[in-house]
């Protein structure tokens, strides 16, 4: 049996305000709570921690204000990049504030690993990490079931976001054949399988990834990234270039025939459609972009869609459409502001860094989460 403990974490008056809770999970009293629909949460932030393999897991999930427990709603997991925790990722990707606008959960979840600065967390991604760790694999799918168990959620409308090390957590996860996701969205992590080297050339292991089902697939890459380098080469985790994860997901998906390719000052976009199960892969690769999520200074415009108008959104709304259609028909171009130089320097480890942390050269939004350091 599973047992977790949920800590709400309650706005009241500006003031974050700790409400203590306990819930077991596993037996349940009542069928309606099994399936998760029928009883009313409070909304806001949550803390949780379950056991998986005999080590306690943390994560932190957002129930929205609409939330009534009565309709199914959608789920995205946000994963954290290496040296970080979910608070931060929350404060990154905001997820939270899309979540409530939008009215779905999303769920960080902390990897098993202690990370090189305090409070950080690191994933253990097989094959590719040194050394020994827990089954991450376990661990998500658990996370997975415990909101489906406690919350209303529509199981075909579950999707995950990954950031750098969680894009190559997220990425090992759907290879291991784990269906649980019907797209999901990666900023400087996209990976197809470990790294092998063959005739001189870095490709991905074919067997290493082998996933259960099609999955529509979106990325996000910066072509000043020398941490991920989307043409390839950096550490013994990285090695292949992003276009070559991208293009074996491709065929992964089934897709049919080359890809769809727009070049611009700005960004390249490449788009494969006609994918099995309706699913599709589109790839953002973006000029002045580095090792950090595309902050709110980068802007990508959708198409018009039926009564909706062409309209410019971030990098995290921009998955959300992506979701929402299933894959994502709602493509145009890009209009991407060149906010950092080429002679950025970079934050060290030491620092809370991990990669380039930039300035946008405009006046930035005060909307935007303040995080120190850590990418």
């Amino acid at each position: 049996m599973t047992t977790s403990t949920v800590i709400p974490l309650v706005r009241a008056r500006g003031v974050l305000r700790v409400v203590a809770g306990l819930f077991l999970l596993g037996a349940s009293s009542a069928a309606a709570q099994a399936a998760g629909c029928g009883t009313p949460i409070e909304p806001g932030q949550y803390s949780l921690t379950f056991q998986s393999g005999g080590i306690e897991r943390e994560a932190l999930y957002v129930v929205p204000s609409s939330y009534s427990g009565k309709k199914k709603v959608p789920l995205v997991l946000d994963f954290h990049g290496s040296n970080s925790n979910p608070k931060v990722q929350l404060g990154r990707s905001h997820w939270n504030e899309v979540a409530e606008r939008e009215g779905f959960v999303v769920m960080a979840l902390a990897g098993s690993l202690k990370g090189e600065l305090p409070g950080t967390h690191a994933w253990y991604v097989p094959g590719v990490t040194t050394g020994e760790g827990a089954d991450e694999s376990v661990a998500i799918r658990t996370a997975v079931e415990i909101a489906k168990e406690k919350l209303c959620i529509d199981a075909t409308k579950v999707y995950a976001s990954g950031y750098s090390g969680g894009g190559r957590m997220l990425s090992q996860y759907i290879c291991n054949g784990y269906g649980d996701f019907a797209a999901a969205g990666f900023v400087m992590g996209l990976r197809a399988g470990t790294p092998v080297e063959e005739n001189g050339v870095w490709q991905p292991r074919r067997e290493s990834c082998q996933p259960s089902r099609p999955v529509s697939i979106i990325a996000f890459s910066g072509k000043k990234d020398h941490v991920n380098p989307f043409e390839g080469g950096g550490k013994a985790y990285w090695r292949y270039g992003g276009e070559v994860a991208l293009n074996r997901w491709a065929e992964l998906n089934g897709c049919e025939g080359r890809a769809s390719l727009e070049t611009g000052e700005s960004a390249d976009v490449m788009s494969y459609a006609g994918c099995r199960a309706g699913t599709s892969v589109v790839s953002y690769v973006i000029a002045s972009a580095d090792h950090a999520w595309p902050a709110r200074t980068v802007r990508f415009r959708l198409a018009s869609n039926g009564d909706k108008a062409i309209r410019e959104v971030d990098a995290t709304d921009r998955m959300w459409e992506f979701f929402k259609a299933s894959g994502g028909e709602m493509i145009a171009t890009v209009a991407v502001e060149n906010a950092c130089g080429d002679k950025q320097k970079t934050a060290a480890i030491s620092d809370g860094g991990q990669g380039t942390h930039c300035t946008p050269s405009s006046k930035p939004d005060s909307n935007v989460p303040v995080v120190s350091g850590d990418l």
